[in-house]
């Protein structure tokens, strides 16, 4: 049995608290994990908690009443609405429009994180080259482990045509960033024009994730002189399309890569997302290193910024 839900702020400390003196471990991007005989509890840093085993029902029901009393959340039927999205998901996921043909697609990492660059790559994956993708375990860069993307990334940037884009975190604050999905159209068409004009691929669909309706996506564009028009929008498309499925994993590549030569200017692991530990982070970095050096990592227009100016107060 698994039950997850995110937690209301004013109940985290009280977990933390709780099982404080049981926590054995602390994997990636989690606060903590315990592990009793009957029921694995995971914090994470989202601030959504799960229970894994025969006891999990039991190890979270303090906490969904806990949630009932303090914040008056009906956390199962929260949970059961969850289930229906999933299975709204699982139905949409059932697309094969792209499953024998050769796509070009385009996806981007790094527009949730605080810390570092927006990195999009677009990618031509010829059909003749799917059992070898497949053999190499290609799907979506956020179902992959880190490491996994650090052993099967140079093989695909060797192997697969690509163009990749990096926003630098100065460019990013220079350009005056308002609206996250413009910049993410104009960063998409500039990428996949690109490859296009790159050589003559043969390809039969240019794919790219469905992240704003195509109206507004076209509307981002417009200005832009040179546009590449004949896109198919689809939701999850790096679960159905391997060439967008390439292009995240190059992208989470590239972004790594970034990530680890800032932390290693600095001196200590940057932090990923956009949570509170992150600003906590920044804190440390602006009382080190001044306010300079946060614009030259991080995106200033995140609400973290404002959060990080009342802690530095």
């Amino acid at each position: 049995m698994t039950i997850v839900f995110k937690v209301s702020d004013n109940l985290k400390q009280d977990i933390i608290d709780f099982y404080s003196d049981r926590i054995q471990s602390k994997p990636p991007y989690t606060i903590f994990q315990v592990k009793d005989y009957d029921c694995v509890t995971t914090f994470y840093e989202s601030g959504k908690i799960m229970f894994q085993g025969i006891g999990a029902d039991i190890e979270a029901s303090f906490w969904i009443e806990q949630e009932r009393i303090k914040n008056n959340r009906d956390i199962n039927s929260e949970i059961n609405k969850d289930k229906s999205k999933k299975e709204e998901k699982k139905e949409a996921l059932i697309d094969d429009r792209f499953k024998n043909i050769s796509t070009i697609g385009s996806d981007e990492v790094g527009t949730g994180d605080y810390f570092g660059p927006i990195v999009v790559t677009a990618s031509f994956v010829d059909i003749k080259n799917k059992d070898d993708l497949i053999d190499l375990g290609i799907k979506d860069s956020k179902k992959l482990t880190d490491q996994k993307i650090l052993s099967i990334a140079p093989i695909l940037i060797k192997k697969i045509p690509h163009t990749t884009f990096i926003l630098e975190p100065l460019e990013y604050n220079e350009k005056g960033i308002t609206n996250m999905n413009k910049i993410k159209a104009i960063l998409h068409n500039k990428v996949l024009y690109s490859l296009v004009n790159k050589d003559n691929y043969n390809y039969s669909k240019i794919v790219m994730d469905q992240f704003v309706y195509p109206k507004k996506y076209f509307e981002h564009i417009n200005n832009i002189p040179n546009k590449i028009t004949n896109i198919t929008f689809t939701t999850h498309a790096e679960d159905k399309c391997l060439s967008v499925a390439v292009s995240s994993i190059i992208s989470r590549y590239v972004f790594l890569n970034y990530m680890d030569k800032l932390s290693k200017e600095l001196g200590f692991n940057l932090l990923k997302g956009a949570s509170v530990e992150v600003d906590k982070q920044a804190v440390d970095i602006v009382n080190k290193y001044g306010f300079d050096k946060l614009k030259s990592i991080a995106k200033l227009n995140f609400k973290n910024t404002d959060k990080i100016k009342d802690l530095l107060k």
